[in-house]
């Protein structure tokens, strides 16, 4: 039997705290598992590593009773100190419970089949065993779950798509979710903070599935789509609009209006010679940052000139006068 390394599996340091246990878990769960992997062998075995490895890590019990062990584990193995609720041993039972999120070993089997999900060093000093041994006969580890040793288990954490209006993300919002989980049907309301992004989730504690025994539910988790807005474009914290200017505003100069995602209508100075497509900065009037109401983003106004659709016999003297004068001009300056 050899010793598991689990840290070094999830990638994280022996100093590493529990969100960043957590995260390095999720991360190596999404790449290797077998619904992204179908067929894949060495994505399977590496996918069952990972969820060992949490299933000891995500628990600060069991994490402590791991780095008890130490170097010492075979001196443990050696004395029977790894035997399941046996007398004294600090490696049996377990107190459950923590806030971990990986798979039991009854999903492992629904998953994975027959074959033991769990290595003869995780069975021996954490999973349980009894008269069969470490490895237990089939019926046995199927028995095996939250009530057979585990103690209570947190409830697992719940994703959910929402899609959001560009301007319910600049403002925020309040929204009503009708939630099914566990058979029931509830009401969750959750404020949506101003500035949030495409792809950015928000989080309700205690509104995912609940726990076992009493241990606390798990939490809900709304991932952000925004949806496409008919006036502006937002790339990251900056928005991005366009703004009609007449022909000859943009010859002489003048000002021009810009309306805002909040509402708020903006004189933009034009100068004389403005081009098409050219660009204005209008600073701290794109998104907030979460959290910081007052920090804002800015807003990018790009010029659309508009060219007269049709013309009045007075508009039509003056636009054939100045292509005479253009006509002049471009001759003198070739001569």
């Amino acid at each position: 039997m050899d010793f598991r390394d689990y840290y070094s599996t999830l990638g994280v340091a022996k100093t590493a705290n529990q969100k960043e246990v957590k995260a390095a878990f999720r991360k190596l769960a999404r790449k290797h598992h077998p619904d992204v992997n179908p067929g894949d062998n060495s994505a399977e075995g590496k996918f069952k590593e990972i969820n060992e490895a949490y299933e000891v890590l995500g628990d600060p019990a069991k994490r402590k009773k791991y780095d008890e062990l130490g170097s010492n584990w075979r001196a443990y193995e050696q004395a029977g100190a790894g035997a399941p609720g046996q007398a004294g041993s600090p490696f049996g039972g377990g107190a459950g419970g923590g806030g971990f999120r990986s798979m039991t070993e009854d999903e492992m089997h629904q998953m994975f089949g027959d074959a033991n999900p769990f290595s003869d060093f995780f069975q021996t000093f954490f999973g349980g065993g009894g008269a069969s041994g470490p490895h237990g006969d089939d019926a046995t580890r199927r028995g095996r779950s939250s009530r057979g040793g585990r103690g209570p288990r947190a409830g697992r954490d719940v994703e959910q798509e929402i899609v959001l209006a560009l301007d319910d993300a600049y403002r925020g919002a309040m929204r009503r979710f009708s939630i099914k989980l566990d058979g029931h049907s509830r009401t969750v309301d959750v404020r949506i903070p101003a500035g949030v992004g495409d792809g950015s989730r928000v989080r309700v504690t205690g509104e995912g599935e609940q726990g076992s025994d009493g241990a606390h539910a798990g939490d809900l988790y709304l991932r952000i789509r925004i949806a496409p807005h008919a006036k502006f474009e937002r790339r990251g914290r900056d928005l991005y609009t366009h703004v009609p200017v007449p022909l000859t505003t943009a010859v002489l100069g003048g000002e021009a209006e810009v309306m805002t995602l909040a509402g708020k209508p903006l004189r933009l100075k034009i100068p004389p010679s403005t081009q098409p497509a050219q660009v204005f900065r209008l600073k701290g009037h794109g998104m907030p940052a979460t959290g910081k109401p007052g920090d804002h983003g800015d807003l990018y106004a790009t010029v659309d000139v508009e060219l007269p659709r049709a013309l009045t016999p007075e508009q039509q003297a003056h636009f054939e006068a100045l292509q005479k004068l253009e006509a002049k001009t471009t001759k003198h300056s070739a001569a």
